[in-house]
């Protein structure tokens, strides 16, 4: 047998199949494309569903994979035993109606015995009970002896999940003990497997039959083939060791994580624990960032996040202080990234999202740990094992800490929570988070009116097509009643039949306007909706009196739409942008639209550089140079998926969906409006970048003529400069830069000047010592003198007099600076720098401290300065000996 690396046996599965005309294909993502019965791709035939269902045409009928996998179904299991993992590698051939049961059975022992080269007596088969063909083909197209291969009943080589195409698999095991005697009956091949004597790692599936779910089997006309080895199970085998934790990279990850532990695997069981768990997790969440995944609360984010700090809270539990998992990553894009070169590529981003989750995680797990804690010690001290709900709710709302970290800590202690009450906090803090969002409005009072509007009364929203429309008023409101006329000068909610105002929505703010008869004109100030979904036009009667199912004239500010739109359209241009210049991992976490400017913010894990900011910016205004037709469509939401629609909420879509195009650069589900041309957008400016949270950035901009205004100002700006600095804008830089020089220059002169002056005064200084105990003590008050003028200064003077004490103060732009020094001599006499300048700043409303031989403070109060300097003998006295 072959002792190969779990690299080296990849590699030799992938060519051998390639050499058995297969399409090798790369990895799918963790990440299911169109497969919501799934979170994470956990099998290696999961992303090709598509082509055993028939929906798609495979790419060849014939396709080999290693495709990398999550499963956490057993979780609690990782770490606790040494064979439990969450990810894995799963090698796999496929045959899509092409070749069946003969050709597999013969290249899988093929591949066995010739490439791994591993013993015959070694190796065991299990076949469906009444799969004779499978019998046939082991016994007659290979050599392995007929009493090697065991029948077992459905549950173990029947491959069905309810209705839809099934079959019989056939499954090759390896004897980890084979110096025992051969197994000889079902029985014992069962009992060796429970044991782990037999282990399986090769499971052959035929895809024979159409399942009807109750038991009737129809035989398929072209039937597939599906097979998967674990990665790391047959690099056990081949290695000869006894568990994935052993396997070379696996094991240079574990080692890793011993040596950041200081720690040495194998000698405490409970450590070990530990130990596999942070090996395991750092694999899967390399992967998953590398996919895209990001940190989370809910879905394929939350898994992320969950494994990522049950490995931060074992590496506590080694000791391990400050974060490290973003270190420990490196050894897993070392090992892997031949195979998986987007690991490489993504590396610094990877280790990004690790490093700033790890320190999210760090400021709220101390504090649970604590409160966890003291809980533990309550419950110890009544002799009871569960802790109750209204705890674990509070750990987890009040301080963030995750319910399952609770769960496995008390699970470690032999303790347990109360989930049903735990549960019943959970409903009841939704129940309220409901209710205050209930009764609270746009207004921000009771909503009273605006949220009892009846139901049937309905808007029909032309503003797609229009900016002014005639309504029959249906519905005012005026101080939170119904009201059926309203006058000059009021304040009033109006809700009419028709309208072209957008209400707030989708980050698009409402739009402004006015309304108006021959009798009446009132101006929009906003427009929202209610929470039943009432389009509410909040106005201001200007001049008149406006009634009960008047019709009146809605007109929208041309202006401001305008600018909206434009505005809006940017927004979606600019998402594509940031992808394309940042990566895929970028993705919408919030906007704001108005007139004025664009807000858009968005998954991203460090500031921008000028660089990409200007490469943004371009890009952006070279697409809208080309003057893309901005079209919308009304289609069903997997309409929208196939045409490549961007949506980030799609539970949030009803079935119909409207979808935004600006040509064929961007593809956004969109309920706001845009413009009609991506022309129309003129210059896009960005003003700013910046952080509002972990992983979050945000830009701002500006369209249109808000952004020509901006660039004009800038350009008055520089007039003024060059005005100010006489030269021309071409000069500039080499202007400030003469200026700057020139400053520096000063500066250090001014500093020369000060040193000479401060040397003037030594003797000055000298002259008013006073002997305290055969110490010399000099001290004095001075102005201007600061920074390093200061401390030659007191150095010069301890240097002059022997057995010195040096303390010297200076008022500094309304602040006190403080020197002390001391001799050799005088500390060891009892005198003590730190000690004496922490007296005489706490005078001045400082305070400090240093070394015995020299220190250095501040005071606010330089009023006080001279106090201090007069108390110096009295503290130098209590300190000498």
């Amino acid at each position: 047998m072959n002792n190969m690396g779990l690299n080296e046996i990849r590699e030799s599965f992938l060519k051998f199949f390639e050499s058995k005309e297969h399409l090798r294909l790369n990895s799918f993502s963790l990440v299911p494309k169109n497969d919501k019965s799934l979170l994470l791709i956990n099998a290696g035939m999961a992303p090709l569903k598509p082509y055993f269902t028939g929906i798609q045409t495979p790419p060849s009928k014939r396709v080999t994979t290693c495709q990398k996998c999550i499963r956490t179904g057993d979780i609690e299991n990782v770490g606790i035993t040494s064979r439990h993992g969450t990810f894995f590698e799963m090698l796999g051939n496929f045959s899509f109606g092409d070749y069946f049961k003969e050709e597999i059975i013969v290249w899988a022992w093929e591949y066995i015995t010739e490439v791994l080269k591993i013993s015959k007596d070694k190796l065991y088969v299990t076949i469906y009970l009444e799969d004779d063909e499978a019998f046939d083909i082991w016994t007659k197209k290979t050599d392995i002896e007929p009493s090697r291969i065991f029948r077992l009943g459905k549950e173990d080589n029947f491959w069905e999940h309810g209705a839809g195409p099934c079959g019989p698999c056939t499954e090759i095991h390896y004897d980890r003990k084979s110096d025992l005697p051969q197994i000889e009956t079902t029985e014992e091949f069962i009992k060796a497997g429970d044991e782990d004597r037999v282990i399986e790692f090769w499971n052959l599936v035929f895809t024979q039959f159409d399942g009807d779910g109750k038991g009737g089997y129809e035989r398929l006309a072209n039937p597939n083939i599906d097979t998967g080895m674990g990665l790391e199970r047959i690099s056990t085998i081949m290695q000869g060791v006894d568990n994935i934790f052993e396997v070379d990279t696996i094991k240079d990850v574990l080692s890793a994580v011993c040596k950041k532990a200081g720690k040495t695997y194998g000698e405490n069981k409970d450590l070990d624990v530990s130990i596999r768990i942070i090996t395991d997790h750092v694999r899967s969440i390399t992967f998953m960032i590398g996919d895209g995944i990001l940190p989370s609360n809910e879905g394929r984010g939350y898994v992320l996040r969950r494994l990522l700090r049950r490995a931060a809270r074992h590496g506590r539990i080694l000791g391990i202080t400050g974060t490290f998992l973003n270190e420990l990553c490196n050894v897993v894009i070392d090992s892997s990234k031949g195979a998986y070169e987007e690991l490489e590529e993504k590396k610094d981003y990877i280790k990004k999202v690790i490093s700033l989750e790890e320190e999210r995680f760090a400021e709220t797990i101390d504090q649970g740990m604590d409160i966890l804690k003291s809980y533990i010690d309550e419950m110890n001290a009544e002799k009871i094992n569960v802790l109750s709900g209204e705890k674990a709710f509070k750990l987890y709302d009040t301080f963030g800490f995750p319910v399952e970290l609770t769960e496995e800590i008390l699970v470690e202690k032999g303790m347990k929570i109360d989930f049903d009450a735990f549960n019943k906090e959970m409903e009841n803090q939704r129940n309220t988070a409901r209710a205050a969002r209930g009764t609270s409005n746009y207004m921000g009072n009771d909503e009273g009116a605006l949220n009892n509007i009846p139901m049937e009364i309905t808007t029909e929203f032309l503003g797609y097509g229009t900016i002014s429309s005639k309504g029959k008023v249906l519905s005012m409101i005026k101080d939170n009643e119904f009201v059926s006329k309203v006058g000059e000068g009021e304040k009033f909610v109006v809700v009419t039949e028709k309208t072209p105002f957008y209400a707030e929505m989708g980050g698009q703010v409402g739009d402004i306007g006015t309304i108006y008869t021959d009798k009446f004109q009132g101006k929009v100030f906003d427009c929202k909706k209610s929470t039943r979904g009432h389009i509410l036009h909040f106005v201001e009667a200007i001049k008149g009196e406006l009634k009960i199912d008047e019709i009146v004239e809605l007109l929208v500010d041309s202006t401001v739409r305008s600018n909206i739109c434009k505005n809006h359209t940017a927004t979606h241009m600019l998402h594509e942008a940031l992808k394309e210049v940042l990566g895929d991992h970028v993705n919408q976490a919030g906007s704001y639209v108005d007139g004025d400017r664009l807000r858009f913010d968005f998954t991203h894990f460090s500031a921008m550089t000028s660089e990409q900011l200007k490469e943004v910016e371009e890009s952006l205004n070279s697409e809208i140079l080309k003057a893309y037709d901005v079209n919308t469509e009304i289609m069903t939401i997997d309409e929208a998926k196939e045409k490549g629609a961007v949506a980030l909420f799609d539970d949030k879509y009803k079935e119909d969906v409207r979808v935004v195009s600006v040509g064929e650069y961007s593809k956004e589900l969109c309920g706001g409006i845009h413009v009609k041309n991506s022309g129309e957008i003129g210059l896009f400016k960005i003003l700013s970048e910046s952080g509002v949270a972990a992983g979050i950035r945000r830009i701002e901009a500006v369209t249109g003529i808000k952004s020509e205004s901006y660039v004009n100002e800038k350009e008055e700006l520089l007039k003024e400069i060059s005005a100010t600095l006489k030269c021309g804008e071409k000069d500039l830089l080499n202007k400030l830069n003469g200026l700057l020089t020139t400053l520096k220059e000063k500066e250090k002169e001014i500093q020369g000047l000060k040193e000479k002056l401060a040397s003037g005064i030594e003797d000055e200084i000298i002259n008013k010592a006073e002997n305290i105990k055969g110490i010399n003590v000099i001290a004095a008050a001075l102005d201007d003198i600061e920074g390093d003028a200061l401390r030659n200064l007191c150095d010069k003077l301890r240097n002059k007099v022997s057995d010195a004490v040096v303390v010297l103060g200076s008022r500094v732009a309304g602040k006190v600076q403080f020197v002390v020094m001391a001799s050799k001599e005088a500390v060891a006499k009892g005198a003590h720098a730190g000690k004496i300048i922490k007296e005489v700043a706490i005078i001045t409303g400082g305070g400090g401290g240093g070394r015995p031989d020299m220190a250095q403070a501040g005071g606010k109060k330089p009023e006080k300065l001279d106090e201090a300097i007069s108390k110096v003998s009295q503290i130098v006295e209590t300190l000498v000996k």
